[in-house]
């Protein structure tokens, strides 16, 4: 598998924002500053099934062909099934394999876009919870970021429901020194929320209630894309490592009431994987621009 000279993954991506992510970066990496060539983009998800037929779409979408943005129709990008489950380290490991296999010079763009919502009424939907949105993604993170060349992009897709205005001020406080410290403090964190949980001390020590346990969720994904671009940089690395929230995108998440196409959520994702960002690394984004965490 030779032939390309830049190498794209988007997990979650047979629907909704992460299928959009796929398109918006075949239709813009042509005119971005990473273009150096061929770009094979890798449209992962759990089900063959589902990303099988995903791919089918793009091969066949309106917007790709007048773009003549596909291999297929003259232009660049060639989009390309992985299977991949990011709750399982066996199914995560063995698609890196396949990748480090195929291109042993690395990868220039991971978009961590894989993510569920559950209104978790009990400690063990919180864990399942957290087993895709926090445990699945810095699998991923400590899995691929190794394969990421220099100037390369890591984009966790997370949502302003990952904000700290829900937390009481020690947890607060605890949350932003995680963050600049290490991707296993942030763990400790998440680790600490499922213990009170479980001890029933989840309110008393200044969590939000079981029911915003996304909130959590995505409050620590967050934080470990702060920490990991922290450790990265430490250690000389180059790649810069973003979160973003792609907005109210109307999904099946969102249960149809998001007010905002799969393109717009799109946008952001796609401008932290191909975009100028000024070398920003650690940031939390949101419409295109840095916001409070």
């Amino acid at each position: 598998m030779t032939g390309y000279s830049k190498i794209a993954i988007v997990t979650g991506a047979n629907k909704g924002i992460g299928l959009a992510i796929v398109r918006n970066l075949a239709l813009q990496y042509p005119k971005s500053s990473l273009n150096a060539g061929p770009l094979l983009i890798y449209l992962t998800a759990r089900s063959s099934t589902r990303g099988e037929e995903a791919v089918k779409t793009l091969l066949a979408d309106p917007q790709l062909k007048a773009a003549k943005a596909l291999t297929q129709d003259g232009g660049l990008s060639t989009i390309t099934f992985g299977h991949l489950d990011i709750t399982d380290e066996t199914s995560i490991r063995y698609f890196k394999d396949l990748v480090k296999k195929g291109y042993p010079d690395g990868i220039d763009i991971l978009v961590n876009n894989a993510g569920i919502y559950i209104d978790a009424s009990d400690v063990n939907m919180v864990k399942n919870l957290f087993k895709t949105n926090y445990y699945g993604t810095l699998a991923m993170m400590k899995e691929f970021l190794p394969l990421i060349r220099p100037t390369g992009r890591l984009v966790n897709v997370a949502s302003m429901d990952g904000q700290l205005e829900l937390y009481s001020e020690p947890l607060k406080q605890a949350f932003a020194e995680a963050s600049k410290t290490s991707t296993e403090a942030c763990t400790v964190l998440m680790e600490k929320f499922i213990a009170d949980l479980e001890t029933g001390k989840g309110e008393t020590e200044g969590w939000p209630v079981v029911g915003y346990a996304y909130c959590v969720s995505k409050a620590g994904e967050i934080a470990a894309t702060k920490a990991a671009a922290v450790e990265s940089a430490k250690s000389g690395g180059e790649v810069l490592i973003n979160a973003c929230c792609p907005g109210f995108v109307n999904t099946d998440m969102t249960r149809g009431h998001g007010t905002m196409t799969v393109d717009e959520g799109a946008k952001t994702p796609v401008l932290l994987a191909l975009g100028d960002i000024g070398g920003v690394t650690g940031g939390f984004w949101k419409d295109g621009v840095i916001v409070e965490w």
